[in-house]
């Protein structure tokens, strides 16, 4: 641990004391204001590298240029929420041949150090915290979607861009696109069947499926879904009742409060004939600390209630708008743009999982009741979607006896807890 990131000074073992961190309050403020921006305001790993450094804030070399790796790193280090890690990457053999090592003989002169460790094997140090917990977990949860859904170099989005998958061989979809003479028509293609991706030979056989087709098919089943507001009312009241079913009572929150009170005026007491001389410090040693645990408890369960009685508060209040959000959606639903499409589609779906002749969306809709021997408490379903035979084929595909390729034709009916189209 001789080197310390960025916010921390490191300081050598003496004779008497261990080695440890200290905290530079200049980069400390540096470090949180970019957890806010990222967790807060929202910015992006880029507008943060240029704020910075049209800012002149200066960076650990005392440059005043920052890169984006370097806020990338900052946000990922696990010592700005008080436990620094060691061990966190190995030294390995090199595992990938790049087109120099080929040329050499197809060898590596020596091994690779960027090869991360599991997280179960790092071994954690205390050092001061900068941010809090639930702030480095948000980063961290921000991170991780971008990097599942960040547009990268994309230039005409799409709104399925980052959920779709392949049924057969669980790779991602990715979009293609192929000119006629009078257009460009956009696909999604199956990475498995790249036989270039996997040495040469393709592992999977899932032909392209027209991307406009595919993402109007899921936009107009989220839209139906949307159009009955009792499915996402009747889930509101499901979890009404379920916080008002845990939630301790009237009389309980009374109790509490009352044996706090109790249990204060014994410390204070205590302390009393302890200053008095009535009490050794031994007995107060014994006595206090159980007093000190009964008190701790039931600040946690007055905190758990305040907690409930705000979640009901809110979950009142998105009902009362519920019906407004419904009326605005349906009424811009054809005047969305791409992005905004794309932002809901992210919020209601986690994924599209398409086969040669079956399409499944699943979102986190509530659907219709579940019958009997179904799980009703799950509010995820699955939209699936048989895709029939028809006479006409897509533009630009090859072995069109495929009817995953092909116009789908919708047929609603219910299954085990999930909705089949």
């Amino acid at each position: 641990m001789s080197g310390a990131p960025y916010g921390y000074r490191y300081i050598r073992k003496t004779d008497e004391t261990a080695a440890y961190y200290e905290v530079i309050e200049a980069e400390a403020d540096v470090v949180r204001k970019v957890f806010n921006l990222y967790t807060v305001e929202g910015l992006r790993i880029g507008a943060i590298t240029r704020q910075l450094t049209e800012s002149g804030l200066p960076t650990s070399k005392q440059k005043t240029r920052w890169e984006r790796s370097v806020i990338w790193a900052m946000l990922r280090n696990p010592a700005y929420q008080a436990r620094a890690c060691f061990g966190k990457t190995a030294v390995t053999a090199r595992q990938r041949i790049t087109r120099p090592l080929r040329l050499r003989g197809g060898f590596a002169e020596s091994n690779s150090a960027s090869h991360e460790r599991p997280r179960t094997e790092w071994l954690e140090i205390p050092v001061p915290a900068l941010v809090s917990e639930e702030t480095f977990a948000m980063a961290q949860e921000n991170l991780d979607y971008n990097k599942q859904h960040g547009p990268r170099r994309t230039i005409e989005p799409s709104i399925l861009q980052g959920m779709v998958h392949c049924r057969q061989c669980s790779y991602a979809l990715y979009r293609s696109s192929a000119r006629t003479s009078t257009r460009k028509i956009y696909y999604y293609r199956c990475s498995g069947s790249d036989a270039y991706r996997h040495g040469g030979k393709a592992i999977c056989d899932q032909k392209p499926i027209r991307q406009d087709l595919l993402d109007q098919l899921v936009w107009d089943e989220i839209l139906r879904l949307l159009e009955d507001p009792t499915l996402i009312q009747n889930e509101l009241n499901r979890r009404l009742e379920a916080a008002r079913e845990s939630s301790p009572t009237q009389r309980r929150l009374e109790t509490l409060n009352r044996d706090l009170i109790r249990v204060r005026k014994s410390m204070e007491l205590l302390l009393t004939a302890y200053q008095e001389e009535l009490l050794s410090l031994d007995e107060l040693r014994v006595r206090m600390p159980p007093l000190r645990q009964r008190e701790q408890a039931m600040q946690a369960e007055l905190q758990a209630i305040n907690h409930q009685t705000a979640d009901r508060a809110a979950y009142l209040q998105l009902a009362e708008t519920l019906t407004a959000f419904l009326e605005r959606l349906r009424s811009n639903a054809d005047t969305l743009d791409i992005g905004q499409r794309q932002r809901i589609m992210r919020l209601l779906v986690k994924e599209v999982i398409v086969g040669k002749d079956l399409i499944t969306i699943k979102h986190s809709i509530p659907g219709q009741a579940a019958p009997s021997g179904g799980n009703s408490q799950s509010s995820k379903s699955t939209a699936q979607h048989n895709m029939a035979q028809t006479d006409k084929s897509y533009l630009l595909c090859k072995g069109r006896d495929n009817s995953a390729s092909r116009r789908p034709r919708r047929e609603n009916r219910v299954r085990g807890g999930r909705c089949v189209f």
